[in-house]
Order: C-alpha cells, then structure tokens, then sequence
C-alpha cells in the first residue's frame, strides 16, 4: 500500500479507530451494552437512518449534495400508510409503487441540476420542502398501520434462538448496504460515480455518461430515500408527515463521520456504516447512563464531524489527491 493510498484511507481508519473506542468504551462502562441484543438493535434503530444515508453517500461521492432526503422519508410513509389504511391496497403492492415514486423525485432533481446548471443545494432543498409539504397536505398527523404491514413485517425477521432474531428493518438495511458496496466497486456506473467527483472536467473528456451518472446518482438517493420511508412504516407501524425531520443533517454527518470526503470522489460505504453505527453508540450508551439528555448526541456528533471535516481540510492541504478512473480496482477495495 503505498503513501497515497495510506492517505486517501486516514478518514476511514480514523472513523474505525473512534466506533472501536467508543464501543469499547461504554461496553466496559455498561453492563450488558456488549450484548448480541445490543448488537443487533443497532442496525434495527438505525435503519432509516443507514438507508438514507447509504443513497447520501453516493451523491457526495459524485461531488453533489441531498437536502431532500427527510421530507421524502415523511411523504413516502404518509402515501404508504394511505394506500394500506385508506385504499385497502395490499401492503407488497404499495411499496414497490412508493419506491417508484422515490426513484422518480431523485431523477427530476437530477435533471434538474444536470440540465439546467442549478446549484444541487438549492434544487435538493425546494425538494425537501416540495415533499415536507405534499406530506402534510396528504395528512396532517400520524396514521396508523392496522392492517396487512405486520405480519409481512413478522415474516421477514429471522429468528435467532429462541429469544433473539434480527428484525426486518435491520434485514433492509443490511441487504442495501450490500448491494450499494457491490454497486460503488464492482459496477461501471460506480466507477464512473468516483471519477464524476473526483474531477468533473476529466470525467468529460475521457468520454464518461457525466449526464446519465448524475441523474442516477439522485435518483438512486431517492430510490433509498423511499426504502427507508418504507423502513420507517416497518419501525412504527405508522405514516407520519413529521417523520425524519432533519435526516438529511443526520445522514450528511454520518456520511462525513464515516470518511467520505466532501468535496467529492473519495470515501466507502463501509465508512458510512461506521458512521451510522458511531450514532446508535452514543445514543445507546446514554440510554444505558440514564441521566443525561439525548441532546448530548448531537453535541458529540457535532465535534466528532468539526473533527473529520478538520482532517479532511489537513489532508487536502497536503495535496491530498481524490479517487479518479485511473485507480485501479485493488486500490478501490482497500
């Protein structure tokens, strides 16, 4: 491994170094903390926002910026909950509908910032309040899921023993994560997503789709975006226009947290799970203290992410090269 591929990981093992030593940490602190239960509540609680930030992931590394993810989290759990309680639609025929819907907003926001040079900042934000609102038209409080979602939800939890199983939403959210590692390095359009934002320009000259990436790198954070408003229904049995309000913020700082650098074409999806985990820790550990305030997640979020985006800078100043199409495979993987 040679010295530039040693620095393009420093995010990376600094993000694993810190859950490590946080997990650790409170383990020793808090009985039972080191539990399998434990364990595997942080994938469940966590989902909705490990999907969201799984689709975020791909459009920073593409040198972009998602602001519309939590609104769409609300709307697709309200249209979700609509058709099943309301419409009497089967639940396994409205969530490919709502996915649908997902993968459709992200493409016009796509479109919209490829076709017509508009910041994504402000495209992805009147998205978020495009979505927010439609949510809130559609119903203004939380409905109720009564029928059809449980037992699909039962079924698809694998049981583990006789008093543990990993839930449906923890299942979600791994498969996704598996399936978007598979897609960021072992498909063309991953590649090109790295060498997009890596250099946009260079990306243009060496013949790249710069276009179709772009539109598919917003429409698959839409597409996760809807996966996990449909997560968020699994979690709650509910739809609720309220729902993730402030994910986006969320899902951007696991993201960054995780190594992923802000400027665009470097950072791995399993940094954004580290990300997300490094979030369920802290919120855990201070459910197990007892007596201090969930706000204190955000405070330790908050120094962990000046911290990273410090490193980042350090690294950059140190002319700290991103990811291109000329690296090779072997040194995406490692």
């Amino acid at each position: 491994m040679n010295l530039r591929l040693i620095k393009r990981n420093i995010p990376f093992m600094a993000t694993a170094i810190v859950c490590l030593l946080l997990y650790l940490a409170a383990g020793f602190q808090y009985p039972g903390f080191s539990s399998l239960r434990v364990f595997i509540n942080f994938f469940s609680d966590n989902a909705v926002l490990g999907i969201a930030a799984i689709g975020m992931t791909f459009v920073i590394l593409s040198g972009g910026i998602d602001l519309s993810v939590g609104g769409v989290v609300g709307l697709i759990s309200v249209v979700m909950a609509l058709g099943i309680e309301k419409s009497h639609v089967p639940a396994l025929a409205v969530i490919p509908l709502v996915l649908l819907l997902g993968l459709g907003f992200g493409a016009a926001m796509g479109c919209l910032i490829h076709f017509y040079a508009m910041p994504a900042f402000l495209v992805t934000l009147a998205g978020m309040f495009l979505a927010r609102g439609l949510a809130f038209v559609l119903k203004l409080e939380a409905i109720p899921i009564t029928r059809d979602l449980e037992p699909l939800v039962s079924k698809a939890s694998v049981p583990l023993g006789e008093v543990l199983e990993i839930p449906a939403t923890a299942l979600v959210f791994l498969i996704t994560l598996a399936m978007a590692i598979a897609v960021a390095h072992f498909t063309r359009f991953g590649r090109n997503i790295y060498a997009l934002g890596g250099n946009e320009q260079s990306a243009i000259l060496m013949g790249l789709p710069v276009a179709r990436t772009r539109i598919g790198v917003y429409a698959l954070s839409g597409l996760c975006s809807a996966l996990a408003g449909v997560v968020y229904a699994f979690y709650t049995f509910s739809g609720n226009p309220n729902a993730a309000t402030g994910l986006e913020l969320d899902a951007i700082a696991a993201v960054v947290i995780g190594g992923t650098v802000l400027s665009g074409g470097v950072g791995y999806l399993a940094g954004t799970l580290l990300g997300v985990l490094i979030f369920g820790i802290i919120q855990t550990a201070i459910t197990f203290q007892g007596t201090l305030s969930s706000w204190w997640t955000r405070i330790v979020i908050g120094l962990l992410l000046l911290f990273f985006i410090l490193l980042q800078k350090l690294l950059q100043a140190k002319k700290f090269k991103p990811l291109n199409m000329h690296t090779t495979r072997h040194e995406t993987l490692s």
